[in-house]
């Protein structure tokens, strides 16, 4: 993992055995199951955007670029909340997305 925000780098210095336990339950979740690696990135996106999470979002599509994933397929997955989260939400998301997507270019 590259990018860690300051945030949570303040987190696991305070608790570091909690972060480790929330770290490796995080890796379990994320490998349990069929979806394959590119499909559970888009759908933690699309969870993040529901939230109306920032950092999460952010954070995610950071991920996904790292991970191949292209900024079409990263917008896609945004655009796809507006009938289900709402306009307001959408877009936020999307602009968080393109911000991203900005500065890995």
């Amino acid at each position: 993992m590259g990018y860690l925000p300051e945030i949570y780098k303040d987190f696991k210095h305070k608790f570091p055995e909690v972060a480790k336990a929330y770290d490796e339950l995080a890796v379990s979740c994320h490998r349990w199951g069929p979806l394959d690696e590119k499909t559970r990135r888009l759908v933690k996106l699309g969870i993040a955007v529901g939230l109306s999470s920032e950092g999460g979002v952010r954070s995610h599509a950071r991920q996904a670029l790292e991970e191949g994933i292209s900024a079409d397929e990263i917008r896609h997955a945004v655009l796809l909340s507006l009938t289900t989260a709402g306009f307001p939400t959408m877009i936020a998301a999307m602009k968080w997305v393109d911000e991203v997507i900005a500065k890995s270019g």
